[in-house]
């Protein structure tokens, strides 16, 4: 698993506070007219606790924030969910635990990575969805809640038709990702990647994030991806400042996966 940090993460300017704060505020006044907005965090590549994981926990119990957890099934053990329970203590409100891909492993030859893309067989996809989900509801029980995150949030439109014939709930991927979803298979769309950044300055990142997130919160439905692995200190402070600073937004509703469904919300 990659373990590099953006360069966005080597040092926050100075005026961090208040450009966060113009940001959201611009937001806000652009979804004026439309009524509430929703914003949902997602967490990848879930399944090995650790410092970061734990300190990421942390910090969304604190706040009382939601946050959809994205476990890849292969990765989790029954010692690691006993530690992982351990963690996430009682606010089982707050999280959504769901399915990310099988073993997280790219099987394209060409092209961009994916796990459950083109080159895989329909039987092949479908043996690994629901060896994956059976895993999880075998170790996680009734905490599972079956949405499918795709490993680098792509899949093929085979993948779609089986989870839709599979019964879960939604995917989860990039917005406007290819191939579009089936009608009774909702995408809880991402847009805006705190930490897989590929800037190669932290100019540039702070310009292209502050523009994507002030985009994605005005669109009245807005996801965003952490990966808590890519974490370094300043990245913690800048998503703790973040939270802190949506969190007293009387027109920003923060939800997790299962509140889009129940509300309908796609």
């Amino acid at each position: 698993m990659h373990s590099h940090v953006s360069a966005i993460w080597r040092h926050l300017p100075s005026d961090l506070i208040s450009r966060t704060e113009r940001c959201i505020d611009a937001a806000c006044e652009r979804l004026a007219s439309a009524g509430s907005g929703y914003i949902y965090f997602r967490a990848d590549d879930v399944a090995v606790p650790g410092k970061k994981f734990a300190r990421l926990l942390s910090l969304f119990k604190h706040y009382r924030m939601p946050l959809c957890l994205a476990v890849v099934p292969a990765w989790l053990t029954r010692l690691r969910w006993q530690s992982i329970k351990t963690l996430k203590g009682k606010s089982s409100s707050l999280w959504c635990w769901h399915q990310h891909g099988w073993r997280h492993v790219n099987y394209e030859t060409d092209g961009k990575k994916q796990e459950f893309g083109s080159a895989r067989a329909t039987s092949e996809i479908k043996q690994d969805l629901i060896r994956g989900k059976q895993r999880l509801e075998h170790l996680m029980e009734e905490t599972f809640y079956p949405v499918f995150t795709p490993p680098w949030n792509r899949c093929s439109r085979n993948t779609l038709q089986v989870l839709r014939d599979l019964g879960y709930v939604a995917v989860s991927r990039s917005r406007n990702s290819p191939p579009a979803s089936p009608e009774e298979l909702p995408d809880f769309s991402m847009d805006v990647d705190l930490h897989t950044r590929k800037e190669t300055t932290a100019e540039a990142a702070w310009n292209n994030l502050f523009e994507a997130l002030q985009h994605s919160l005005s669109n009245g439905c807005s996801g965003i991806m952490i990966h808590h692995q890519l974490m370094n200190d300043a990245a913690f402070d800048f998503l703790e400042l973040l939270l802190k600073a949506l969190i007293n937004r009387k027109k920003l509703q923060l939800v997790n996966f299962k509140d889009l469904a129940d509300l309908k919300v796609f």
